[in-house]
Order: structure tokens, then sequence, then C-alpha cells
């Protein structure tokens, strides 16, 4: 599966970290450091997709309650949840 392009939020950018694709596509990987602290995964939900964040030192993780069309929606959407998860 080839991976688009992801997009660099500016709330992650200012504090040093970017995203960074997996290599299968379906997942996301943040960096906030030498390595990453946070993958960002589309999960299959109801025909479409959902995304689980998982906190990559702990195990720790969550998921957000709604459906996306597109993988990248789903990752984008996770993006954003983890960006409130840390009140950034």
């Amino acid at each position: 599966m080839a991976t688009a392009p992801v997009p660099q939020p500016q709330w992650l950018t200012c504090r040093g970290g970017k995203l960074a694709p997996s290599a299968n596509g379906m997942s996301w990987l943040v960096d906030l450091g030498p390595e990453p602290a946070y993958a960002l995964v589309a999960i299959p939900a109801e025909g479409k997709h959902a995304v689980k964040i998982l906190e990559t030192v702990s195990g720790k993780q969550f998921s957000t309650d709604k459906v996306y069309p597109t993988v990248q929606a789903a990752l984008e959407a996770g993006a954003e949840a983890l960006r409130e998860k840390l009140g950034w």
C-alpha cells in the first residue's frame, strides 16, 4: 500500500515533533524526540475506519468514538485527539 504524504500539524512542529508514515500505510508515528512517543493506528470499524492511539513506552491506548470514511481521515482525527489529550 502506498503511503500518502503526512500533514505536519503546527501544534506538533512548533514543539519539535513530527508525524511519520508507517510502511504499511495504516499508521503514523508521532516523534517527539529521538524515538516515537505515540502511534496512530487506523482500525476497521463499521466498514470504514476508526483510530487507536498507542503510547509506545507504556503500551497504554485509547480510541476515538467516531468512524471515518478513509484511513487518512481517521489518522488526521487521531492526531487531533492526541493534541487534545496532551493539552496542546
